[in-house]
């Protein structure tokens, strides 16, 4: 017995100290989707950049969309352990306002670079960008001019898109949809079924379908060629501009009520929008910063649309159920 006490304590003498200090380090729990904590996401390096000022550790937790991020916590209430949800979008902060599991950031928001001022008290954006279909143009040689030229042209035109369930792209197609047809959604979503291969469950599926040439256009974002043109060299993928206009998305980030740790959880916040942060968007996240930090000079070649929509998240809320709704009667009819 003797001898084992000393052969432990003789052990604790050779303990690394990284990890005697990331056993005594903060942990701060973030819950976002599985493209921004890839080896080419943002998360990575947002991560790196955060913990060499924060001396504490920060794990991302990896779920498959904004959508999943909400309904795990949902799911887990008042027993998440979570500190903050990062990856929702704006057409979901009612939904998760009305959970009473977020509280309010207390931050002047007043500086960011938006289209309108950002008044919300719970959520803060991070990042912002433009629903758009995203095609090969050296195989397809006369794209779509419209949305609604893509759902009524007679053609045989492959699409793929996100389901709105699961995907915040295949909501925000929801509500492009809602906003172009109106009343008369349902028979272009029909028309639209005729062209499509496949509705995934989350954007990376359906995005490397389409690169595997298993469509003609794939629901993507207007800054998406950017990743093409800057890690890869090519020229040939873009995003078809629509005389309508564009619906626009901004993913937003929440610190959760029951988190044990609130301080670190708000100075995560604040560092969301500092230059270490905002930097790594448009070459992380491939979309557009919140903040005047200056852009790659590559995103000078992306459509920018002429005309945004956007649907108000208190609306979304009330109608999100009855659109969703009106799209699957459209699919099985």
């Amino acid at each position: 017995m003797q001898k084992n006490i000393i052969l432990f304590a003789l052990s604790l003498l050779f303990i690394s100290p990284t990890w005697a200090n990331n056993a005594t380090l903060e942990k701060l729990t973030v819950y976002t989707y599985n493209s921004f904590t890839s080896d080419w996401g943002p998360g990575p390096a947002i991560e790196k950049a955060f913990e060499a000022n924060c001396h504490c550790d920060l794990e991302f937790v990896s779920l498959e969309d904004g959508i999943s991020v909400l309904n795990r916590l949902r799911l887990e209430d008042k027993n998440s352990v979570a500190d903050i949800i990062l990856g929702l979008d704006d057409s979901l902060m009612a939904d998760a306002e009305k959970t009473g599991l977020l509280v309010k950031h207390n931050m002047d928001l007043s500086f960011l670079n938006m289209p309108t001022t950002w008044e919300d008290l719970t959520f803060v954006p991070y990042d912002k960008g433009y629903f758009a279909f995203v095609y090969n143009k050296n195989k397809l040689k006369n794209p779509p001019k419209s949305l609604k030229e893509l759902v009524e042209r007679k053609d045989d035109l492959k699409i793929i898109y996100q389901d709105p369930r699961t995907s915040t792209p295949g909501l925000g197609l929801l509500l492009w949809m809602k906003s172009i047809y109106g009343t008369s959604v349902s028979e272009a979503w029909k028309k639209l079924d005729k062209k499509t291969i496949t509705v995934t469950k989350g954007w990376t599926e359906s995005y490397n379908m389409f690169l595997n040439g298993e469509a003609d256009m794939v629901l993507s974002y207007t800054s998406s060629p950017a990743y093409h043109i800057m890690m890869e060299g090519k020229n040939q993928y873009v995003a078809a501009d629509f005389s309508e206009g564009h619906y626009m998305q901004t993913e937003v980030a929440a610190i959760v009520k029951s988190s044990q740790h609130k301080k670190l959880a708000r100075k995560f916040m604040t560092f969301m929008l500092s230059d270490a942060f905002q930097s790594k968007i448009a070459t992380g996240n491939w979309m557009y910063p919140v903040t005047d930090v200056a852009l790659p000079e590559q995103f000078k070649q992306l459509t920018l649309p002429k005309k945004v929509f956007s649907i108000k998240s208190e609306t979304v809320f009330l109608q999100r159920k009855a659109w969703t709704r009106e799209w699957l009667n459209a699919l099985i009819e």
